[in-house]
């Protein structure tokens, strides 16, 4: 995978200067956020994810979440 670009862009709503990554981005004045699938690039799986761990490790056991 490519490593993401920043880039920068005025706020939808309050007009402030944000940089995100691939277009992707969230000020942090007002609190506004553009919708994941307004990126440049696709976003990685989760089987792109290095650090996903295909299952536990011996004599250990998932948590369950709370209220799960």
């Amino acid at each position: 995978m490519a490593s993401p670009q920043i880039t920068e862009a005025e706020c939808r709503r309050c007009g402030t200067l944000i940089a995100g990554l691939d277009g992707r981005y969230a000020c942090g004045v007002c609190g506004w956020s553009n919708h994941w699938s307004e990126g440049h690039t696709d976003l990685p799986t989760a089987a792109d994810d290095v650090d996903l761990p295909i299952a536990p490790a011996k004599g250990r056991r998932h948590l369950k979440r709370p209220g799960a």
